[in-house]
């Protein structure tokens, strides 16, 4: 009898059955879950301090507020509102903190499918991303008092300002998720060079234009809608952008020099001694 992958069940080194797959992969799922599960409970556990941590940059931006005379204050709405919003912070907590781990568990179902290549490409993306990504997010966290300060700095005289906690939550997310995503144009940029589909010339070519669609896209991805911010996204990104734009001309030159270092090999003779012409006459003067 064949098993389900089209190999026959006596088989030896064959493929593995269809059966052993789903096995593996709701396995590892569990494994994933159970992860979130844990660190979500440890972020209820943890909740004080990690309220803490996000309410910063209001509490950071609330005192300068106060001297113009415009009175923000965090509120949560709804009987239930408190918990849902402990419930949520949580859960996104558990996503984050055991990252790690559901992504190896990803990494690991996957891995025996790669071939060597495919791996380290995946090991570079994995390891190059994150941190940009990472950076990314950080560098929202370190804008978003100045962000909150120009956005609320907008209500008039006589006026007080209550933000939800959910909608303070919200905004939080966003601005990091868009700095985050922004932040992995060189990677990109890099792998478009690697695999040939973009050029150190083309990327040089399409400067200006690329830039001005980093600042568009600056413009309507951040949440908010003073310039500052967007510059803030906007000038880390054209940073980047150039950078990827070194890496690539380094990567083009060495191509070329290794193209060149294949067609000498091609041309060079095989044969060391002199050619039939350059052998000296066997006629005797």
């Amino acid at each position: 009898m064949a098993s389900l992958s089209g190999a026959p069940s006596g088989a030896t080194g064959g493929t593995m059955p269809l059966v052993e797959h789903l096995r593996e992969l709701r396995s590892r799922l569990t494994r994933a879950v159970l992860a979130i599960a844990v660190f979500t409970i440890l972020g209820l556990v943890f909740y004080a301090p990690i309220l803490n941590f996000l309410t910063h940059p209001y509490n950071e931006m609330r005192p300068l507020l106060e001297r113009e005379g415009i009175d923000t204050q965090l509120i949560i709405t709804g009987v239930g509102g408190a918990f849902q919003y402990q419930l949520k912070i949580s859960l996104v907590f558990g996503l984050l903190a055991s990252s790690p781990f559901w992504l190896w568990q990803i990494w690991a179902f996957v891995l025996p499918a790669l071939h060597r290549h495919e791996k380290r490409w995946a090991l570079l993306l994995a390891g190059t991303g994150a941190p940009l990504f990472i950076g990314g997010a950080a560098l929202a966290y370190v804008v978003l008092p100045k962000a909150m300060e120009i956005l609320i700095g907008f209500v008039p005289d006589g006026f007080g300002s209550l933000v939800t906690g959910a909608e303070y939550f919200d905004f939080i997310v966003k601005m990091m998720l868009v700095f985050g995503v922004a932040a992995e144009i060189p990677l990109v940029v890099v792998l478009l060079n690697r695999l040939g589909l973009v050029s150190a010339k083309q990327l040089a070519s399409a400067r200006p234009w690329t830039i001005i669609g980093i600042f568009v896209f600056a413009a309507i991805a951040t949440p908010t809608t003073d310039p500052l911010t967007m510059l803030f996204l906007a000038v880390p990104m054209t940073i980047l952008y150039l950078i990827s734009e070194v890496i690539a001309k380094l990567t083009d030159r060495r191509r070329g020099r290794e193209r060149v270092d294949e067609t000498a090999d091609d041309d060079a003779s095989p044969l060391d001694g002199p050619s039939a012409l350059e052998r000296p006459s066997s006629v005797d003067d």
